[in-house]
């Protein structure tokens, strides 16, 4: 089974231990973890390429000093959040100066060609590593929106060496505990980048594409709810989509190439003035939904 759902909740780290973590890449994503570790108590290095994101950090105390190569073998944990390529090149610098006792987990959206990489490098160093990606975020970026509370009664997706690695799984989640997550869902890197391909890539690409429309312009006073549901994931970070987008290429393409189908046969029922057709199409489309997300669903 490619899921298993760990659906305890989370509390902090009730051991007394203050840990040592390490974020790397302090943007919306990597400076919320850094708020929430010093939320709870631990100690928090941070690095980031950019002087800006690092001096505001230390500046506003949300971290308490800079992660290097020197110290970070000290760090029970390292989070590396940055884009895919970036990430891999970060772990494959910082891999020779990691000890045993040190957890490296990479935050990026897309997990087959990361944990490739960063399995690789656990196995040649002897460090842990583990894929991870946080299911939350808002519409801005930056250390700027930073907050305490980003990832507090979200999921986390946990791709580790082995899925059914009890012991592996239960550091992890104390680890991960001062940001609260609702639940952690383990499963293998094929399978994250095939769902998320679906679950928020494909949305990525409908919305910005649906906004593109020449009646986009005269929307005001004719929208409402299913237009700001089309549209609130329209303003993306080019940048960091575009990266991902390429990265999970032939997920992505299966499902771009679906929703092409579905909609060429909705347009052919219009076109055709195929009231029948167009209402099985309508009411399939209803059945299924029904089935997966109505009030009667498993």
């Amino acid at each position: 089974m490619y899921f298993a759902l760990l659906t305890s909740y989370f509390l902090l780290f009730q051991s007394g231990v203050i840990m040592k973590v390490g974020i790397v890449g302090l943007g919306l994503i990597g400076g919320s973890m850094a708020k929430a570790y010093k939320a709870a108590g631990h100690t928090v290095l941070g690095f980031d390429k950019s002087p800006i994101p690092q001096g505001y950090a230390e500046l506003n105390g949300i971290v308490d000093g800079k992660l290097t190569a020197e110290n970070a073998g000290e760090c029970q944990l390292i989070l590396v959040a940055l884009y895919p390529q970036a990430a891999i090149k970060y772990m494959e610098e910082i891999a020779p100066h990691l000890g045993k006792d040190t957890v490296l987990m990479d935050l990026c959206g897309i997990k087959k060609e990361v944990c490739e990489a960063g399995f690789a490098l656990a196995e040649q160093y002897g460090f842990v590593y583990a894929g991870g990606h946080p299911m939350a975020g808002n519409r801005f970026s930056g250390i700027k929106h930073a907050r305490a509370d980003l990832y507090e009664g979200a999921p986390m997706v946990l791709v580790p060496g082995k899925t059914d690695d009890m012991a592996l799984l239960t550091r992890l989640k104390e680890l991960l505990a001062p940001a609260k997550f609702d639940h952690l869902t383990v499963t293998t890197a094929e399978d994250h980048d095939a769902r998320i391909a679906y679950t928020s890539q494909l949305p990525h690409v409908v919305s910005n594409a649906f906004i593109k429309s020449p009646t986009a312009e005269q929307h005001k006073g004719f929208s409402a709810g299913s237009y700001r549901d089309m549209t609130r994931v329209a303003p993306l970070n080019e940048v960091m989509w575009a990266d991902l987008f390429l990265c999970n290429k032939e997920p992505l393409l299966f499902e771009i190439d679906s929703l092409m189908e579905n909609l060429q046969a909705y347009r052919d029922a219009i076109a055709a003035d195929d009231q029948t057709g167009l209402t099985e199409l309508l009411k399939a489309g209803r059945e299924r939904w029904e089935e997966i997300d109505g009030p009667k669903a498993k």
